[in-house]
This record gives C-alpha cells, structure tokens and sequence, in this order.
C-alpha cells in the first residue's frame, strides 16, 4: 500500500509541476501576472485534479509511464533529464524567435508572447501528426519486410540447395 501511495503522491507532485510550469509560460513577463484586457488562449484550470480531466485517455497514460520512468529514476539521471529539458524549450523559444522574424512582424511584447505560444502550439500538433503518419507506414509497411525475411531466412525446401542444418555426406572413398 506505501508504494502506490508514493506513486499517487508523486503522480500529484509531478501534476502540480508540469501545472506551475505551464502556468509559468502563460505569464506575461513584466508586471507580475495577467494585465488587464490580455486575453488568453489557453484554458484556465482551477486545481490540478480539473487539469488532469482535461487530458485525454492516452495523454494520462503518457503520464503516468512518464511519472513512474521519473521514480526509477537517479538524482544524476533527473538533472540530466531536467537539462535536456530546458535545451529543448530554448532551442523551441529560438525558433518562434526566428519564425517571428522571418514573418516581417513586428510585435509588441504581449502579441509576441502570443505569436510563440501559438507556434510551440502549431508545432506540437505538426509533429503529434508526423509521429501518427510515420507509425501508420511502418504498421503498413512491416507485414511485407516480416513476409520478405521469412522468405530469405526460410530453409530452401528444393533439393538443389542444400539446407547448411543438415550434415553434408561425402560419397567419395577415402584413400
């Protein structure tokens, strides 16, 4: 009972986190919080347990094997993962940057905040997609590359090729 307490726990602690992070990329930086009349696209959650209703079956069980990869986890282990990822939201907030700026936009800081969000946003659907069209080409192409190996790999059933499992006689007389 004490350890799945511990992963109810850390499922919380991990919800709470990814709650405050998200929360904390939806700030407007400068006067400490919302400013009057910004508008926000991204739904408002009141408590954690409202968030996590709001993702979708598969979203919750990415979660949880995440959660639990996360308490098998080392401290060395985290911190690299915890590096990782803030790279990766750098290289991200670069590219909107670079996206912005290819566009011939110019934006005040509220609407560029907007413009990123909806580029990170965009871009997370585009390879949610990708990732989907890739796996559906491999499910198609893997019966023919299975049916091709077995072909190659199968032991030859004519006698004119000799299966190389079986013993090789020698009918020439030894002098």
């Amino acid at each position: 009972m004490g350890r799945k307490s511990n992963l109810v726990g850390v499922i919380g602690a991990l919800s709470v986190f990814a709650l405050a992070c998200n929360v904390a990329e939806a700030q407007p930086q400068g006067h400490g919080g919302r400013r009057e009349g910004s508008v926000s696209h991204k739904p408002e959650f009141k408590n954690t347990r409202e968030r996590w209703f709001s993702l979708s079956p598969e979203d919750r069980q990415v979660f949880r094997r995440n959660a639990e990869r996360w308490m098998q986890m080392g401290p060395e282990e985290r911190n690299q993962m915890r590096l990782r990822e803030r790279l990766h939201r750098e290289q991200l907030k670069h590219e909107a940057e670079k996206a912005l700026h290819e566009a011939g936009l110019r934006l005040d800081q509220e609407k560029r905040e907007l413009f990123e969000q909806r580029y990170l946003q965009e871009r997370r659907r585009i390879e949610r997609e990708l990732l989907q069209e890739a796996e559906a080409k491999r499910h198609q192409q893997l019966p023919e590359l299975q049916e091709r190996l077995k072909r190659e790999f199968q032991e030859p059933s004519s006698p004119a090729g000799a299966s190389t499992s079986s013993p090789v006689i020698s009918v020439t007389p030894k002098r």
